[in-house]
């Protein structure tokens, strides 16, 4: 996987201080996009060891909330392993930090129907741990004709903040409030 940017400091991408990755490649093609340059899935920097230790180094401080993914498209199938790599480090090293991940897939009609593949193959697939790690999941393509520079941490109307620890046990999309 490359990566277009980490940003050690961002307020944009979700509450309070955050560490944001911005991985690259993405297969949507949203018309407007802010970030069309990481489309593709070679842009930017290979994902080593050393930028995930400078991501983990990042998140170290007191005032930094947490860690936020995006794109490109952190859900690609190419993407998915290395993010589940970093989240569960993540998560394993700063377990009072919350975890945001950027999505232009659905959560019920992409995400949900992957986990249920995965679970026919196997116990717990690769879906099923990555939201087990998300605390919150923006989900939807960027569409410039609902575009909205007045909501919070996304950019047009149809995208939701959903809060997914409480979807999954509730069996049923649970959004947050602004």
């Amino acid at each position: 996987m490359n990566y277009a940017a980490i940003k050690k400091r961002d307020v944009a991408n979700g509450p309070g201080v955050r560490v944001s990755v911005f991985v690259s490649g993405c297969t949507h093609g949203c018309k407007g996009c802010f970030n069309s340059e990481a489309w593709d899935f070679s842009y930017g920097t290979e994902y080593t060891e050393e930028a995930e230790a400078e991501i983990l180094e990042a998140l170290a401080p007191d005032y930094i909330r947490g860690l936020s993914v995006l794109g490109g498209e952190p859900m690609e199938p190419q993407n998915r392993g290395t993010v589940l790599g970093l989240l569960r480090k993540v998560r394993e090293r700063f377990p009072q930090k919350d975890i945001w991940c950027y999505t232009g897939y659905e959560y019920e009609k992409d995400i949900l129907r992957w986990m249920r593949e995965e679970a026919e193959e196997n116990a717990v697939g690769e879906t099923e741990e990555l939201l087990a790690l998300i605390d919150v999941l923006v989900d939807g393509e960027f569409v410039e004709e609902k575009k909205n520079l007045r909501l919070a941490f996304r950019g047009s109307e149809n995208q939701r903040l959903i809060h997914v620890k409480e979807s999954l046990r509730q069996g049923r999309v649970v959004c947050l409030t602004e």
